[in-house]
């Protein structure tokens, strides 16, 4: 009897923690949702709506989850949205981990948001790999900020990937360059109850919008219901 209590104490705390671990992926999207929401809501100081409706996919950083910066490095935990199939619907959501070396500004971790928004299909091919660096294996630009994309340079238009930070009130591009992207393979698989992969999730569509994806998915559609450019048939 007193071995089966054990057994029944063991269970129920492992069951509570797996349930806080969960809760850590739900605030994470939740945290994204807030961030988009609160900069597109400044459409002169927010990311420019022709280029999002460009997008394939959004990645978001949460200042929440305490992006940290180091002597010479930096960490932080978001998340990847890809349209289904490129050009459809908000899909599922992708965890990942963003770290590497200098991001060419040193600010206080804990107020800066990392968004950055994916331009073509051949970027997201990329970001699916379990491990990338932007601006070596994937092109990344400081993206331009406004109503429109009318002022963007030439390296912006054509770059893979676009990205911005928020700090202190601040919405502006940033270099990425040199920051290594890699899957969260354990944070997906406490979102989702099982094994997936980043390519399953994001350009497979074979994953559902789980419960507490959903606010960021109504999100994004609602500041850029269509747009994007089909993937490649596999």
């Amino acid at each position: 009897m007193k071995r089966w209590l054990i057994v029944g104490i063991c269970l129920l705390s492992c069951a509570e923690a797996l349930a806080k671990e969960t809760d850590k992926e739900a605030k994470r999207l939740e945290k994204s949702a807030e961030v988009i929401s609160e900069i597109m809501q400044t459409p002169e100081k927010g990311i420019p709506r022709d280029l999002l409706d460009k997008a394939v996919c959004v990645g978001i950083i949460p200042s929440e989850l305490k992006f940290a910066f180091g002597v010479g490095g930096n960490f932080g935990r978001g998340v990847l949205v890809c349209r289904r199939g490129g050009n459809g619907a908000w899909g599922a959501p992708s965890l990942f981990t963003l770290g590497g070396g200098s991001f060419g500004f040193q600010i206080g971790g804990s107020s800066t948001d990392i968004v950055f928004i994916v331009m073509n299909p051949g970027g997201a091919q990329k970001l699916i790999q379990s491990k990338v660096e932007l601006g070596g294996d994937a092109s990344v630009a400081a993206g331009p900020v406004g109503r429109s994309a009318a002022g963007a340079t030439d390296a912006q238009m054509h770059a893979e990937i676009l990205s911005y930070s928020r700090a202190r009130g601040l919405f502006a591009g940033i270099a990425l360059k040199g920051a290594v992207l890699k899957q969260d393979g354990d944070g997906n698989e406490k979102l989702y109850g099982r094994k997936v992969t980043a390519k399953e999730i994001l350009i497979d569509g074979k994953v559902r919008v789980p419960p507490a994806a959903r606010i960021l998915a109504e999100t994004l559609a609602k500041y850029s219901p269509r747009g994007g450019a089909p993937f490649p048939k596999a």
